[in-house]
């Protein structure tokens, strides 16, 4: 098959089964207690076999869409966060987001699977620098002024850029939080609120350009909004470092995957 023929939109008329729901249940579940699900979904997807490499991103930014915006108002009902920080920051990822989902639309396969691969080996290292404590821990402040609001909005504009390679922005965003020595609480609704005005903006240009697929979007959104409120309600208190290992090494079997099968598309183009 040519690269021009790959990148031609999945089309399924058929609803989303269980195992979908289950995919968006469980991811946005995890996504609610700071893990993130776009690392996860885009794991599963790709392992599975379940889709186009180039087409997951649009697909996560548009299924996991919903989810999100609930966890926006869930998390602004109950956290304070200082105004200005919190809406420059979202500004700045939305304005992230637009831009990059342009570029990412229009690449072709192998740039797609090479920088989902790069983004995932991005995550995977910032979460294992999490785990070993290498970044601070956090203060108690709920807003940020003068160099440290302009580091963390050009950082979050950055990471709206990433989400349109269909990587999540929770990791990064957070490790900047703490390192600025803001609250760890504070951390939710700015990337929860983040990727809410992310998301749309990069969903609007994957959903026009066609670079999605539907019914794996529809499952992951229809099972997220669930998994949302049962993290929310009903769990008070998990533990999620084991998890997170696991998480790590699966990040790093897929970016070398993706890193394969784009170098397999490289040679049969050639």
């Amino acid at each position: 098959m040519s690269e021009s023929s790959s990148s031609a939109p999945v089309a399924s008329g058929s609803l989303p089964g269980p195992g979908l729901l289950g995919l968006g249940l469980v991811t946005n579940f995890f996504d609610t207690l700071g893990i993130g699900s776009y690392a996860t979904t885009t794991s599963v997807l790709k392992l599975g076999r379940m889709t186009a490499d180039e087409l997951i991103p649009g697909t996560l930014n548009v299924g996991h869409l919903a989810p999100v915006l609930l966890q926006t108002i869930l998390f602004l009902s109950v956290i304070e966060v200082e105004m200005v920080t919190l809406v420059s920051m979202i500004v700045a990822g939305a304005v992230g987001a637009w831009f990059g989902a342009g570029i990412v639309a229009s690449w072709p396969r192998r740039t797609v699977q090479r920088g989902m691969a790069m983004a995932l080996l991005f995550t995977a290292l910032v979460i294992t620098l999490r785990q070993l404590d290498v970044f601070p821990q956090g203060g108690d402040a709920i807003g940020l002024s003068d160099l440290a609001l302009v580091v963390a909005v050009l950082s979050n504009a950055l990471f709206g850029a990433l989400v349109s390679l269909g990587i999540g922005n929770y990791a990064p965003c957070m490790a900047v939080v703490y390192s600025l020595g803001m609250s760890p609480r504070v951390a939710f609704p700015i990337m929860a609120g983040s990727a809410a005005l992310m998301m749309p903006a990069a969903a609007y240009r994957f959903w026009k350009s066609g670079r999605l697929d539907r019914r794996i979007a529809l499952g992951l959104a229809l099972g997220g909004l669930p998994g949302v409120l049962i993290a929310t309600y009903l769990v008070k208190e998990l533990p999620v470092q084991y998890l997170l290992w696991i998480v790590v090494v699966v990040l790093l079997y897929t970016s070398a995957t993706l890193w394969s099968s784009s170098k397999a598309n490289a040679a049969a183009a050639a």
